[in-house]
């Protein structure tokens, strides 16, 4: 399973972003797909997660209302829209997929690079 994420950038606090993570084929419909990210100094922390069929998500408190996750199975990507950005979203994203009896236990097995995103204020 390989994970391709993308999209980082610049961008001044207020704005939006999209993230995209491309996995490797068949990976995105066998597998939970979610979002993580890590600050300078800072433990890596969960932002979403989407199911499978993408019919279910769950959000970071931080992050709720502001962030939507969704995925197309059949491009095998899923992505991170992030609005209302702020300074303290500032980190390296990451994807990950992984399985779990539910979306708040999952087990990640599968890590994508990572793709900076910086918040100015």
């Amino acid at each position: 399973v390989q994970l391709q994420a993308s999209g980082g950038g610049l961008v001044q606090a207020g704005g939006s972003l999209t993230l995209s993570c491309a996995a490797s084929e068949g990976t995105s419909s066998s597998y939970v797909m979610g979002w993580f990210r890590q600050a300078p100094g800072k433990e890596r922390e969960f932002v979403a997660v989407i199911s499978w069929s993408g019919g279910s998500t769950f959000y970071a408190d931080s992050v709720k209302g502001r962030f939507t996750i969704s995925r197309d199975v059949a491009k095998n990507t899923v992505y991170l829209q992030m609005n209302s950005l702020k300074p303290e979203d500032t980190a390296v994203y990451y994807c990950a997929a992984g399985r779990g009896p539910r979306l708040r236990d999952v087990m990640y097995a599968y890590w994508g690079q990572g793709t900076q995103v910086t918040v100015s204020s």
